[in-house]
């Protein structure tokens, strides 16, 4: 476990996080933050998830990176895009993307089909 990220909403079977884990979603759409201030990243990623859900897609893979770049070695994106995906109503599952996906600098995210507001 440790600092492994996951995240599953509430009332959500647990099989839906364990197949994301296992690779069995085609990953639909990618986006990378790396090297964007944290303001840009929150908004790149917002504008991300509303195409992909406006275009049907359920998979998605944001690369938040390693915090090597960052003063202190502190990756300071790798935690904010946790919390912002995890405060999402559009978000039914998160984890870390497998070793040769990223590992620990990116995450696989899960979205509720549909494409929520369609409007």
């Amino acid at each position: 476990m440790g600092d492994e990220a996951a995240y599953l909403r509430v009332g959500l079977p647990r099989r839906v996080l364990t197949d994301l884990r296992r690779g069995r979603w085609v990953v639909q759409g990618e986006l990378d933050l790396h090297g964007l201030t944290r303001d840009e990243a929150r908004t790149s990623l917002a504008q991300f998830i509303a195409l992909a859900l406006q275009q049907g897609r359920r998979c998605l893979r944001v690369i938040h990176g390693k915090g090597h770049g960052s003063p202190g070695r502190i990756p300071v994106l790798k935690h904010l895009s946790r919390g912002w995906l995890a405060q999402r109503e559009d978000i039914l599952a998160f984890c870390q993307a497998k070793p040769h996906d990223g590992g620990d600098g990116a995450l696989l995210v899960l979205l509720q089909a549909g494409g929520g507001n369609r409007g």
